[in-house]
This record gives structure tokens, sequence and C-alpha cells, in this order.
């Protein structure tokens, strides 16, 4: 099966065009999406994740069909 992908703002920018899921065959955390999804490019420390419309931290698990969505740091006026 498949974990969906989502870039939000400067991040979908930056990254390579067309990543929308990734195998979920040996994915286990967060991290290790990011990693598969922009081909083993380092997951800033600053990226925001979530898991499901939740917010989670790069290290917490993930499974077959959940959705991912990184988001760059928000930052306000």
């Amino acid at each position: 099966m498949a974990i969906k992908v989502k870039f939000f703002a400067s991040l979908r920018e930056q990254l390579p065009e067309g990543i929308n899921q990734v195998d979920a065959d040996g994915i286990e955390t967060i991290s290790d999406v990011w990693e598969r999804a922009t081909s083993t490019q380092l997951m800033p420390s600053h990226v925001l994740c979530s898991v499901n419309l939740e917010h989670r931290e790069p290290h917490e698990s993930v499974s077959d069909g959940d959705e991912v969505a990184f988001f760059p740091p928000v930052t306000g006026g």
C-alpha cells in the first residue's frame, strides 16, 4: 500500500514536483516518509509535521494508508 504525502508553502516549491505518495514498505516514522519522498534529503529541524491532520514529531510512527504533511515554520507579526 502507500502513504499519502503533502508538502506546503515553501517546502512544496523547494522539493521535487509530483511526489504525492510513497510506498509504505519499510516506512516506520515520519522521518522515513520525508527521506523516501525527497530522495534521502535530510529533513530540516524546523519542519512541522502532521499525520492524518494531527500534529506529530518526526520520530513518531506512521502506518500504511496514513496522510503525512510537512509544513515550514509558521511566523507571525
